[in-house]
């Protein structure tokens, strides 16, 4: 099975790479924690949400030896405080790539790809789907105006934003191949349960990652079809619904199926592959300071991975699950944590 997220990484462990001449990063010390409890199953292609305290993980690919065999509709609860996983209703059906999004204290899922019972399919969903907690339950809202999946999403004021990712090229809808990257930029409203769109992205690509900083979106990394691994870094202003170029990510250190959180104001990157002389998954972290518009590389992930989710709580960013092969191989359940300290 060939990975969607790949990624050529040939960057200085100590490059740094700015577009102006602003100060240097604040000095940072920084930690991982590796004993944590795993999760009670390997999975990968995963976007999980911060959700009541908890790391919510909806979906993805299930593995038997490490490799990728199944589809998951699993739904569970990872409790950094107990390191106990709880496990919650399933989803109607089984899906990799979801997006799931915690919006105002309540839980969406967005997209991703279905599968024929007993494989694994590429079938694009425009599902809208919310969790209600106190039921237990998982319901349909209306669904989004076009398939999309291996997007960034994020909850931006009173709305929920999409960008990028890939779209059925035309009427067949099952095999990887159907689909090309997208440019798309989707809004989904909640409380009128309608969806919108805005100001397209800048570049097409998919398995990028993205994080806010001061209101504003920042989608880095990720890959495209035609071009392989990005290295680039738009920068979205939800008040002027536009997009502009941040200093990109140090030179082929782009990588589809990373993750990325922010800690003291700064947004770290993790993970990637890329399947040059065989491909690996590499290890090296990268750091941005948007007070200088640089990047500069942080201490590597004790257990690389592709695939896996990173999701801030408790200041900190958790590392859950992904595979610490290319494309579906050595699937994880591996938890690890990552603080920073001034």
């Amino acid at each position: 099975m060939l990975s969607r997220r790949t990624a050529i990484l040939s960057a200085s462990a100590g490059l740094a790479v700015a577009c102006t001449d602003g100060p240097a990063p604040v000095s940072q010390k920084s930690d991982y924690n590796t004993t944590l409890k795993p999760l009670p199953f390997a999975v990968q292609e995963i976007y999980p949400a911060a959700h009541k305290g908890r790391i919510h993980i909806a979906g993805g690919l299930l593995a038997e030896g490490g490799r990728a065999v199944a589809v998951s509709s699993h739904h569970i609860a990872y409790d950094p405080k107990t390191q106990i996983t709880s496990s919650l209703a399933s989803l109607p059906a089984p899906r990799h790539h979801p997006h799931i999004v915690d919006h105002k204290g309540r839980l969406y899922l967005f997209g991703g790809f279905g599968a024929n019972p007993g494989a694994i399919n590429w079938i694009m969903s425009a599902d809208t789907l919310v969790y209600d907690d106190s039921a237990n339950t998982w319901s349909a809202l209306a669904s989004a105006p076009t398939p999309h999946a291996e997007t960034v999403a994020a909850s931006i004021g009173e709305r929920i934003h999409i960008v990028g990712g890939r779209r059925p090229k035309g009427a067949a809808n099952l095999a990887y191949g159907d689909h090309a990257d997208s440019l798309s930029h989707l809004v989904y409203e909640p409380a009128a349960n309608a969806w919108a769109t805005a100001a397209p992205a800048l570049l097409a690509r998919n398995s990028a990652t993205g994080a806010l900083i001061d209101s504003l979106w920042h989608v880095v990394g990720g890959r495209s079809m035609s071009g392989g691994p990005s290295d680039a870094h738009e920068v979205y202003d939800p008040q002027e619904d536009r997009w502009r170029d941040g200093a990109p990510m140090p030179k082929g250190s782009g990588a589809g199926g990373n993750a990325c959180g922010v800690l003291a104001g700064q947004i770290y990157v993790f993970g990637g592959e890329y399947f040059d002389n065989g491909g690996r998954v590499h290890p090296e972290v990268w750091r941005y300071n948007p007070k200088s518009d640089a990047w500069t590389s942080a201490p590597p992930m004790p257990t690389p991975r592709h695939g896996l989710g990173a999701v801030v709580l408790d200041n900190a960013i958790w590392l859950v699950g992904g595979a610490t092969k290319p494309s579906g191989v050595d699937t994880s359940a591996v938890v690890e944590s990552f603080t920073v300290s001034v």
